[in-house]
């Protein structure tokens, strides 16, 4: 039974933080680890996470060089075998999503695998605002901005050991440079689970505002040319795939 360490990058979030803690801890398979990197939050946020500690696999809060300097952290200080995240504002779909995430790797070949998301209203977690259904890989669809929604995708840690974590030069995009250093440059085998994994709040870092847009989009096109994959093309599309999300269900 392989055992999956779920790490969860915070600062500030006093009102989401427990719901998204209980949703890793209440999830129905047993071998999972709940990490939490804390930023040295300054809202109460630490006084809720002293209270699930006796319950975490880690806790550490300190001052970071922002959220994916705080995810390398939690890769470094967790013991799994799969390496996941959920972040502050997020939750699970169900108390089943890792049992499925588990089941999945139970073939030996696959390295990561991933599954769909939805973006829900901040204050009502029902009310659904974007479908992101991911679809199966292929590697044409990355040359067209295809990426699978980052809170689903789970890792086996040896692919982190080998070819490294979050580049902390990139301020909003280095998830999406993870997924085409992994999936494309390196072309690990990826397996999708059709199925709602994850619900986000909306009003995350990289859509939050038009400057936060631009910036996105500026490090997308940058990360592309890094791993040589897509170009402004790509970005168009891209783009013009989350306006999809909002009216197909």
């Amino acid at each position: 039974m392989v055992k999956i360490s779920v790490i969860t990058a915070v600062y500030n979030c006093q009102k989401t933080i427990a719901q998204a803690i209980e949703s890793v801890l209440s999830q129905s398979y047993p071998e999972v680890e709940s990490v939490v990197i804390d930023g040295a939050s300054t809202d109460g946020t630490l006084a809720i996470l002293e209270s699930f500690r006796p319950r975490l696999g880690k806790l550490i809060s300190e001052k970071d060089r922002g959220i994916y300097d705080a995810l390398n952290k939690g890769i470094k200080e967790s013991t799994g075998d799969i390496v996941g995240f959920l972040h502050s504002d997020d939750l699970y779909q169900d108390t089943h999503v890792l049992e499925k995430v588990a089941r999945a790797f139970e073939d030996a070949e696959v390295d990561a695998v991933y599954g769909d998301l939805v973006y829900v209203k901040h204050e009502d977690i029902k009310q659904v605002v974007r479908y992101w259904r991911s679809g199966a890989f292929s590697q044409g669809a990355l040359s067209y901005g295809w990426m699978p929604p980052h809170p689903t995708f789970y890792v086996r840690r040896s692919v982190y050991e080998q070819l490294g974590g979050f580049d902390t030069r990139y301020r909003i995009a280095a998830d999406y440079d993870t997924v085409l250093r992994f999936l494309g440059t390196n072309k690990i085998k990826v397996a999708y689970i059709p199925e709602l994994l994850v619900r986000m709040r909306v009003g995350g870092i990289s859509n939050r505002s038009l400057k936060s847009i631009w910036m996105k989009t500026k490090e997308d096109y940058l990360v592309m040319k890094r791993n040589r994959i897509g170009g402004v093309l790509a970005i168009a599309w891209k783009n013009l795939s989350k306006v999809v999300q909002f009216v197909k269900r």
